[in-house]
């Protein structure tokens, strides 16, 4: 029996449905066309809403990679929440569990286990969200839910979500709706595949214990997620985008690290972890072989004392 009240339970089992009518709800489109307004709008849904997830859902409110005020926090949760990536203690509770256990039998959506190949590609990209078992977390984080904002946004995930169908519905019927759903389909694939493509395909300049890789295409897709061996190698880094060429490091495009920035010029954002270039080098990979990764990855405890603190005027290059 779940530990969750019933309409707890049911909400944090929302997943397949979001998933299926986002797909669903695209086909619309066919029947309709898509006029110049609608794909600008399915853009800026795509735009904003991705950020949502990247800047605050993951580089703020799970690894607290820099600071802002608890209205950017909550404003941006309730941004997030709009893209159909459910609630942020859900998101969180989730996230962290990934963090724990990459790539371990405890990992929610590794591609390696419970099964391999295709089978455990497909399951990392959203088959772990159509199995009971995974969608509750078992453990919920303690900051969210002590935050009476937070913690109702995160049950009621599903509201905003129809707000914003109802408000593209309004401004150009099925048409815009279409480009709503369309966008949140877009959105799911391009984080999804932070979990599959991410872990699968890429390099690996740094050590970790983890297959984490560096994927240009998903950083792309996901504005900067894609550097994804970095963040496993340095988690609390606000920049991702960051690799090691002929033993330098070399500073990569980050969209999601740039739209911070933003905030920090707006004295929105302060407090900017960013990893030291030495302790980069200390951890770049020696081997050449990126299937190798017996290498252990630094403890979070003593991850924190690697990075400097650096003010919104201190940006890196």
């Amino acid at each position: 029996m779940s530990r969750y009240s019933p309409f707890t339970t049911v909400s944090y089992l929302m997943p397949p449905v979001l998933i299926i009518a986002g797909h669903l709800g695209s086909l619309l489109l066919i029947t309709t066309g898509i006029s110049w307004g609608s794909f600008a709008w399915l853009l800026f849904l795509y735009e904003i809403r991705m950020l949502a997830t990247t800047a605050i859902y993951h580089r703020l409110l799970t690894h607290r990679s820099y600071q802002a005020d608890i209205w950017v926090l909550r404003i941006g949760c309730l941004l997030a929440t709009t893209a159909g990536q459910m609630g942020p203690s859900w998101w969180k509770a989730h996230h962290l569990a990934h963090h724990r256990h990459t790539d371990t039998p405890l990992d929610p959506h590794s591609p390696y286990v419970p099964i391999q190949g295709i089978k455990g590609f497909l399951w990392s990209h959203g088959g772990w969200l159509f199995s009971y078992s995974q969608l509750l977390p078992k453990q919920l984080p303690r900051d969210v839910e002590c935050d009476l904002f937070l913690k109702v946004l995160d049950r009621w995930h599903f509201v905003p979500v129809l707000a914003v169908a109802a408000l593209s519905f309004a401004l150009g019927g099925n048409e815009y709706l279409g480009a709503f759903c369309l966008s949140t389909t877009f959105l799911y694939h391009g984080v999804a595949s932070v979990n599959s493509l991410s872990h699968v395909q890429g390099t690996q300049p740094f050590k970790t214990n983890d297959q984490s890789r560096n994927n240009a295409l998903v950083a792309v897709l996901a504005l900067g997620e894609g550097w994804h061996n970095l963040h496993h190698a340095f988690q609390s880094s606000i920049r991702h985008g960051i690799t090691i060429s002929d033993g330098t490091v070399k500073y990569l495009p980050d969209p999601t690290f740039r739209f911070i920035q933003l905030l920090g010029y707006m004295g929105l954002a302060s407090k900017f972890k960013m990893p030291r270039e030495e302790k980069l080098l200390a951890k770049a990979r020696i081997k050449t072989n990126p299937t190798v990764t017996a290498d252990l990855l630094i403890p979070e405890t003593v991850l924190k004392s690697e990075f400097s603190v650096q003010t919104t005027q201190q940006s890196s290059p």
